[in-house]
């Protein structure tokens, strides 16, 4: 029987985990859902960080140490983790390159 059929299901959960929080944050920003607690943009923006990064090693954790489907689910938060990390290194890229494009007069 082959492992990684029968556990794709859980890989899938992994990273509609992960793209769920970080969707999540990111339109709790768009509509600052969380004004009424003090957040700005600066804490969703360390919320989306800490999700992506957190996610990576939570599933690198559940890929060393769990048995064979939270393997699958560790392999899912890995992929998600590491998209939400592309994401914000293309939004530095766009915003160096915005920045390094603007004319002050």
């Amino acid at each position: 029987m082959n492992d990684t059929k029968s556990h794709t299901g859980a890989g899938v959960a992994g990273f509609a985990t992960t793209l769920g929080l970080l969707l999540l944050t990111f339109l709790a920003m768009r509509n600052d859902a969380l004004e009424s607690l003090g957040w700005q943009g600066g804490q969703y923006a360390y919320a989306f960080v800490w999700i992506a990064l957190g996610s990576v090693v939570a599933g690198v954790v559940l890929k060393v140490r769990s048995p064979a489907p939270w393997r699958a689910f560790g392999t899912g938060l890995i992929i998600g983790g590491t998209f939400g990390v592309v994401l914000l290194i293309a939004f530095f890229i766009l915003v160096a390159y915005a920045l390094s494009n603007l004319s002050v007069p």
